[in-house]
């Protein structure tokens, strides 16, 4: 059972991401535009400057992105918006955290049309990836125009497709008023079979074209060859992605080795490694010199994490004990907080990122923490391994139990917790978050 989810769309899975071309140049001419600006332009409220052009056309796009929506892409947008009569608004610029809307696409919509002052009112952004389009509307799904963008982000046809191609075909399902279909429709389970595959259909039982070439002596042949040669070229890109990450670790980050080791280990090593590992913290914490407070935290995570240990019940408890140990070290770290662990299975380490998610079979959408095997999983369509708990003796994810029972489930080892200050899972388990669990269960 999931709690405290923030809704948000998932990513597609099994598509290849990669950043337009334009990207860098994006981010350098942001750095430059906020190193060189004076205070008073600075004090000239960018949204209110973005609302002023807009009165003027329905598109606007930040001279940064001239070679990603040019004045061609511009001119076929403003005619195809007012084709609509529906009183929709682009807005392109190039969204990074820090920036005056703190990197989120909600915010500069929203900054947007208060400056503008008008409703109803659609304004499309720019989404959270360099691949993605979002939109907000007031009132709200009057036009489903939310789920138009995301349908567009998920839609087979319109991977590679440029910004203006997106936003052009966001519009037509925002003027058709098929975003809840349009979305539905893009993102169904894709292991449910295809209409010509149900029982009865005689196109079923005929393999395609492509299906025999498939199975010839040479494809074959070319699968041996190709298949060794690109699993090498993978290896590689990894381990040199895995080293940069290890070179850019602090001193006090747990180390890759101690998760590889963990995943190893059957219950009873696993909980001695637990206990190494806990008695490390405290070691760290106690010959830290850095701030008192930061100290202080690392201190309370290495109270709860033998806490926890005392009580664990199970893998999935001491894996949380590797969860507040990793607080503790994040708190004796640098000063910008790393990912959380693995929301699928805090055994594979620290996450490389936080992707949108949502579990077959349901409706609720969130953001979760993800390493790298879990990440490509998932876009390949395919499970991410999961660590598991027991419900009625049978073996569930972890995060299908009941939130009442499982402090895990309730946070996902950290992914799911709010970010707000004073929340941590080490301040869950000194409020008694996870003693009640255990008296709940």
């Amino acid at each position: 059972m999931f709690t405290d989810l923030r809704l948000r769309r998932p990513r597609r899975a099994g598509a290849r991401r990669r950043m337009p071309a334009v990207a860098g140049a994006v981010v350098s001419a942001l750095a430059l535009v906020w190193c060189t600006a004076s205070p008073g332009a600075a004090a000239g409220s960018p949204g209110q400057k973005i609302a002023d052009a807009l009165r003027r056309s329905p598109v606007y796009v930040d001279p940064s992105l001239d070679s990603a929506v040019g004045a061609a892409d511009q001119k076929r947008l403003v005619a195809q918006i007012r084709g609509t009569q529906l009183p929709i608004r682009v807005v392109l610029v190039p969204l990074v955290e820090g920036d005056s809307w703190g990197g989120d696409p909600a915010q500069l919509a929203e900054v947007v049309h208060d400056r503008l002052g008008s409703d109803p009112s659609i304004i499309i952004t720019l989404g959270e990836f360099h691949d993605d389009i979002a939109a907000r509307e007031w009132p709200t799904d009057a036009h489903q125009a939310q789920r138009a963008a995301a349908a567009v982000f998920h839609q087979d046809d319109m991977e590679g497709a440029g910004t203006a191609r997106r936003i052009e075909r966001a519009i037509d399902i925002i003027a058709a008023g098929d975003g809840e279909k349009e979305y539905e429709k893009a993102t169904a389970d894709p292991n449910s079979p295809a209409p010509s595959a149900r029982a009865g259909d005689p196109a079923a039982a005929e393999p395609s074209d492509a299906a025999k070439s498939a199975g010839s002596p040479v494809v074959r042949a070319l699968t041996l060859v190709a298949g060794p040669l690109l699993l090498l070229g993978a290896v590689g890109l990894l381990w040199r992605r895995r080293a940069r990450v290890r070179d850019l670790a602090t001193p006090f980050a747990l180390p890759r080795s101690v998760f590889a080791a963990a995943r190893r280990a059957d219950e009873a090593e696993l909980r001695d490694r637990a206990a190494e590992e806990v008695v490390r913290l405290g070691e760290e914490a106690r010959a830290a010199q850095g701030d008192p407070r930061a100290v202080g935290r690392a201190l309370d995570a290495y109270a709860a994490a033998g806490s926890v240990l005392d009580r664990a019940r199970g893998v999935p408890d001491l894996a949380g004990v590797f969860a507040l140990i990793a607080e503790g070290r994040t708190a004796l770290g640098p000063a910008e907080a790393p990912l959380p662990l693995c929301f699928f299975h805090p055994l594979h380490g620290p996450a490389a990122r936080v992707l949108p998610w949502r579990p077959l079979g349901r409706r609720e959408e969130l953001r979760v923490a993800a390493c790298e095997s879990c990440i490509r999983a998932i876009r390949s369509r395919r499970a991410p391994e999961v660590l598991t708990d027991r419900v009625d003796d049978r073996p569930v994810p972890y995060f299908e139990v009941d939130a009442a029972h499982s402090l895990w489930a309730a946070t996902g080892y950290g992914s799911l917790i709010s970010g707000e200050p004073g929340d941590s899972l080490t301040a869950r388990v000194q409020r008694g978050d996870f003693t009640r669990t255990l008296d709940a269960s």
